[in-house]
């Protein structure tokens, strides 16, 4: 014999909601913990397209590692609006975007200048295999700051 339980529907609203609150939060104090010994923690602004910017925010966050050493300096790079062509994936630093990302460097993209270049562009630009896609850029910048990061815009 065979028992079935069945839950009212919000039950499973419920559930779900408590799983996507607990993935949410997760994902945002996994930044602290990826480097519990680290010194320094900063967050890097990239919001142009300058090709120069993209070098110099790149070269901040390679001076850094050389400065305190990986396991003392946690360091995301986030860009949003024209900045997030840095994260594309057939960009011309992605070479280094690799290197950086093998210390421990954290690239994110905001997920609502993607939504805006998608719609322009007819398909989503393929992103860095390095960069994570987040809600939104500011607002990732917002949370690491909460979380004691030190904002800095090369």
């Amino acid at each position: 014999m065979r028992v079935s339980r069945k839950y009212p529907a919000w039950v499973s609203v419920l559930f779900a909601s408590t799983l996507l609150a607990t993935a949410l939060f997760a994902s945002s104090a996994n930044a602290a913990e990826d480097k519990p010994f680290a010194e320094h923690k900063v967050v890097l602004q990239i919001s142009d397209n300058d090709p120069s910017k993209q070098t110099l925010v790149l070269n901040v966050a390679g001076n850094l590692l050389k400065s305190y050493g990986s396991d003392k300096v946690d360091v995301e790079i986030v860009a949003f609006g024209p900045g997030v062509r840095l994260m594309f994936d057939e960009n011309v630093n992605k070479g280094r975007i690799g290197g950086l990302s093998t210390e421990g460097v954290r690239f994110a993209a905001c997920g609502n200048t993607l939504t805006k270049m998608t719609q322009a562009l007819g398909h989503e630009p393929a992103l860095n295999p390095n960069a994570v896609k987040v809600g939104a850029g500011v607002v990732r910048i917002l949370e690491l700051t909460g979380q004691g990061y030190t904002l800095v815009k090369p």
